[in-house]
């Protein structure tokens, strides 16, 4: 008995790869790096690989909100070591209680929280280009962390602080744990709430999501704050692992591997598409390549080549899908 038969559209039992597409290029990465270097497939190599890409994928999650929307946030970098000394200077002022730690958390929170307000108020009401306004932000935080440390660096005393971004739980560490929570809690906010859907219809079409009554400079402004929440997250983790915060290298091209994350999961650039979970794939992919290519062996200043044209492939790739 055919399709015909049973009445059944010809495309019932046909399968969409390109929703999958993602998955099948993480395999692929995987199995070839495992066939160039068997190390590769050690479990605890696998586990370093989402615990690294932790850091950026926390951002990329909050960036692509902001792209969502059809904005672009290129801050993010600077903005991780002007949190991350805030977080060491809070901890080295109140000690290194418990207390003391949840307090440093909170206060390295609503800097976030404050900056992206701010960084959104400034696009939104001060009709400032995304690009422009978020390029003076990466040149402002870099230049007041450089300023206040002397170039140097900002040092945590030794404390129980660093166990956030040491420690582990069920052999995991807590930055994986952590990413993941926040990609889940990130993905249901995105697809199962009213905020969500208006992300959508302002990054698709703003005269018609205006004419929809949605406000949009305040879903514009939230995305903004919600890349700086997921920024200040992740300067409290990599500043607790790191148990310092250089000024000129913490967050360093953070901007550029959070946008390619985010691109590589099918985030598009001109706004109203995109998923967590893509974002979430696109990170760990990310930090396979980079994994791929310290073993081997290529030089550290190819890698930014690599990345790149990641972004080119990327970008060349959700082109020739619209097509």
């Amino acid at each position: 008995m055919n399709n015909e038969e049973l009445n059944l559209p010809k495309t019932a039992f046909k399968f969409d790869y390109s929703k999958y597409m993602l998955i099948f290029v993480l395999l692929a990465l995987v199995i070839v790096s495992g066939i160039l270097s068997p190390s590769f497939l050690k479990v605890q190599n696998i586990l370093d690989i989402i615990w690294q890409s932790s850091y950026v994928g926390i951002i990329a999650v909050g960036v692509t909100f902001v792209m969502i929307a059809g904005g672009i946030d290129l801050s993010v970098g600077s903005l991780t070591a002007l949190l991350g000394a805030i977080a060491i200077t809070s901890i080295n002022i109140m000690g290194g209680s418990t207390l003391s730690m949840l307090l440093t958390i909170l206060i390295t929170i609503a800097a976030g929280l404050i900056m992206g307000f701010g960084m959104g108020m400034l696009i939104v009401k001060g009709k400032v280009a995304p690009f422009i306004a978020t390029l003076a932000g990466l040149a402002i935080y870099r230049s007041l962390v450089l300023n206040f440390a002397n170039g140097g660096e900002y040092v945590a005393i030794p404390s129980d602080f660093s166990i956030m971004g040491m420690g582990s739980f069920a052999g995991l560490p807590i930055p994986m744990i952590v990413f993941i929570i926040f990609s889940i809690i990130a993905q249901i906010i995105l697809s199962d709430t009213k905020f969500g859907r208006y992300v959508y219809a302002v990054g698709a079409n703003e005269k018609t999501a205006l004419y929809s009554a949605i406000k949009i400079g305040k879903i514009k402004i939230l995305t903004y704050m919600i890349s700086g929440l997921s920024v200040a997250i992740t300067a409290i983790l990599l500043s607790s692992m790191m148990s310092s915060v250089s000024s000129s290298t913490t967050g360093l091209n953070y901007e550029l591997m959070a946008l390619e994350a985010a691109v590589i999961g099918g985030t598009s650039l001109s706004g109203g598409k995109g998923t967590i979970w893509g974002t979430f794939v696109g990170a760990i992919i990310l930090g396979v390549i980079n994994n791929m290519l310290v073993m081997l062996n290529v030089a550290v200043y190819l890698q930014g080549a690599f990345q790149g044209f990641i972004i080119i492939i990327a970008v060349l790739l959700q082109n020739i899908g619209k097509k």
